[in-house]
């Protein structure tokens, strides 16, 4: 019965993947029902918490978006960018990394990889190189950014084994940014030059390779206030999460604890962001980031709540199975956060369904270091950002190939999250 129970649990989240986009949160559901009224199963743990800080912050980041704020940010990318080709390789993925860990979600890079793509064929640099990178370091920063779901709710799983939020930010940042920045060396080395490259000489001769035109970027009178109020926040989040950490303890039993106080302050901050920047909500509707954000919900809490639905109903008989085998080979943990994380496309859902189970087996410290291999979101190539990189390249060097993981983004993810766990192995010891 287990295994039909599991194997129902897989097909629906590969009926999900074919679906794609918020189609996942749909089969997560269906697979609950089958589990539940079929099977008898109790109903796992739906994840409000996650789907409430998505929301929150998503809606800070759509008041941004509209007010100019990413476009503002897309210009100062463009400005750096231009004055430095030479390094875009290096430049593109740490603005993307940037970008993502200011506003939690990894759909900010959107803006920004058809400057990456330009500037690069625009200098001879095989776009695939930098867009590559880039798309990896956007999803990998989730696990880094204060105001991700995944890092506030794997931060939440870890207090009561005495590990604070702080402590997790300052393994997780250094070590997945240092990661990204590593395997940018190596990208500069993948594929032939551009020059050399067979499609791109097709396109070529083909006329298909467009010149650039100038196009003047006009920046929204309230576009700056919105990154400041934006950033502004943020910096209320971790001086709060500060405060009422249980390290730190300056302020004991706090009023609003901190996962209520990151949904207040975000929506606060789409609030002055409105009045400040003067835009019409309803334009917050239509935002990109918005339709995307909400999507992430329906995803997490369709498979997250499949997820919650099976594992709780086996936690004992996973403890037993994994429990030896993860104390003699703590980075097989890492292994199973990445297999999981292809087949969920979201850090959130993966963090929610998984770690308690791991944090059951495995001591805090093999969990923080192996917690940026849920962002292996780029294994399957059906990930929006890492189809945008392959649309926006004119070239064709970013591509996908018949072989469904021979794409221009999977050697780059696996060097990625490989070095982070490496580092995170080496440096939650110190901290934790």
């Amino acid at each position: 019965m287990t295994w039909l129970q599991l194997g129902i649990v897989l097909a629906f989240i590969f009926l999900g993947a074919r679906l794609g986009s918020i189609g996942i949160g749909f089969a997560g559901a269906v697979g609950v029902v089958v589990l539940t009224l079929g099977l008898g199963l109790n109903p796992g743990a739906i994840p409000v918490d996650v789907i409430l800080i998505i929301m929150s912050v998503i809606g800070a980041v759509a008041a941004m978006q509209v007010a100019g704020g990413l476009d503002y940010l897309v210009h100062l990318a463009d400005k750096l960018l231009r004055k430095r080709p030479q390094h875009v390789t290096f430049l593109a993925p740490a603005i993307t990394y940037g970008m993502t860990l200011l506003a939690g979600t990894g759909h900010t890079a959107y803006s920004t990889l058809p400057v990456i793509a330009a500037v690069a064929r625009e200098n001879g640099v095989r776009p695939s190189r930098p867009l590559s990178i880039s798309v990896i370091a956007s999803q990998v920063a989730v696990t880094a950014s204060p105001v991700s779901a995944a890092v506030v709710v794997f931060s939440g799983l870890l207090e009561p084994f005495g590990v604070d939020y702080l402590e997790l930010l300052f393994i997780c940042i250094p070590t997945t940014f240092f990661a990204v920045m590593l395997t940018s060396v190596v990208c500069n080395y993948l594929g032939t030059e551009l020059h050399q490259d067979e499609v791109y000489l097709q396109r070529l001769s083909e006329g298909l390779i467009k010149s650039r035109e100038d196009i003047e970027t006009s920046i929204k009178p309230g576009a700056r206030a919105s990154v400041l109020i934006f950033g502004l926040s943020i910096l209320a989040v971790v001086i709060y999460a500060t405060l009422v950490s249980d390290k730190v303890g300056i302020i004991e039993d706090p009023v609003l604890p901190r996962d209520s106080a990151i949904i207040a302050f975000m929506l606060s901050a789409a609030c002055l962001i409105t009045i400040v920047s003067h835009i019409d909500t309803n334009q917050i509707l239509n935002a990109q980031t918005f339709k995307s954000g909400m999507s992430a919900c329906i995803c997490v809490l369709g498979v997250a709540w499949l997820g919650n639905t099976f594992v709780g109903e086996h936690l004992e008989n996973i403890q037993a199975l994994a429990g030896d085998m993860l104390d003699e080979y703590p980075w097989l943990l890492a292994l199973a956060l990445f297999f999981a994380s292809m087949l969920l496309y979201s850090q959130a859902a993966t963090t929610r369904a998984l770690m308690p189970a791991a944090l059951a087996i495995v001591d805090p410290v093999t969990a923080v270091a192996s917690f940026a291999a849920v962002s292996a979101l780029f294994v399957l190539p059906t990930y929006p950002t890492l189809l945008a990189a392959v649309e926006m390249d004119e070239t064709g060097s970013t591509r996908i190939g018949k072989l469904v993981f021979n794409h221009s983004f999977f050697i780059p993810g696996v060097i990625c999250i490989s070095l982070c766990v490496f580092f995170g192995f080496l440096l939650a010891p110190l901290i934790v």
